[in-house]
């Protein structure tokens, strides 16, 4: 892990830290799974974010304002909060068209969270499929 970023989860709040480092496990387990070859691990605007070579940057926050959740930030102008809410309106809880806010004492819905990063990891190969091809 990016010094950096093992600084930045060590600040986070116990529970925060859990969650966020879950989602970070399921970026690797993706990328492996789906032969998307390294993930770049660093910090932009302060928060770790994970970019494939292929893909859209996806980025990780708590945030002191709102200590109850945690979020997950993809690029605004992209597509994909647009297909995230189109196919799981009733799974995620979005905010604008870059973020999925999670209540921290909530199990995360690994399944299509999954999805969901694998269409942000490979964004550049699918972004001209209707739906990201989901």
């Amino acid at each position: 892990m990016d010094s950096r970023v093992k600084n930045k989860f060590e600040h986070y709040p116990d529970a925060a830290k859990l969650k966020l480092l879950a989602i970070r496990a399921a970026i690797f387990e993706v990328a492996v799974e789906e032969s998307l070859g390294d993930i770049s691990e660093s910090l932009k605007w302060n928060e770790p974010s994970y970019l494939s070579k292929a893909g859209s940057a996806i980025r990780l926050d708590w945030k002191q304002r709102s200590p109850t959740t945690i979020s997950v930030y993809f690029n605004c102008k992209a597509v994909l909060i647009d297909t995230f809410q189109e196919i799981y309106r009733d799974t995620f809880a979005f905010v604008g068209n870059r973020e999925m806010v999670f209540q921290i004492a909530d199990e995360l819905p690994m399944l299509e969270l999954k999805a969901c990063l694998s269409m942000a990891l490979r964004y550049q190969k699918i972004k001209h499929l209707a739906l990201l091809g989901a």
